[in-house]
């Protein structure tokens, strides 16, 4: 079994809305060989709870705008760390980059095939290690210490 056509439709549209909101690391899974719930899961981050929330609120716009799809289920939003949409088609997990690291998704579904995404998504990658590192050049600077 793959992913169906809606569910590419909807990864697709979903992982470029995240893109556009500056998400970091886009990745997509075809988990329908290996889960009967859904066909597919879309994983991003941000480095900071307000980038989350704007993630999660794109995507679940332009999904509905573009093609008429409502979460079933929205879990995880007051604290913004790790909001998960679920569309039945597909799930999108849209997490805070500490968290990303901590459950890494990404070993979880490594298996899976991956799925082809907007060019947009796929420059997205290495994006949370480009920050981090930015991060640690900004605090040593600030706090006077040597590179």
């Amino acid at each position: 079994m793959t992913a169906t056509d809606r569910s590419l439709e909807l990864i697709n549209a979903a992982a470029q809305a995240a893109a556009d909101k500056l998400a970091h690391d886009v990745i997509a899974y075809d988990v329908s060989d290996v889960l009967s719930i859904t066909d597919a899961f879309l994983l991003a981050s941000a480095p900071n709870d307000r980038q989350v929330k704007s993630i999660v609120d794109e995507i679940e716009e332009r999904l509905s705008k573009e093609l008429g799809a409502k979460p079933v289920r929205r879990e995880g939003d007051r604290e913004a760390r790790w909001v998960l949409l679920d569309y039945v088609d597909i799930v999108v997990h849209v997490q805070h980059s500490e968290e990303r690291v901590f459950y890494a998704l990404e070993r979880l579904w490594k298996d899976c095939p991956e799925l082809e995404l907007p060019a947009d998504a796929k420059a997205t990658r290495g994006k949370a290690e480009e920050h981090t590192k930015l991060r640690a050049e900004e605090d040593a600077a600030e706090f006077g210490e040597p590179r």
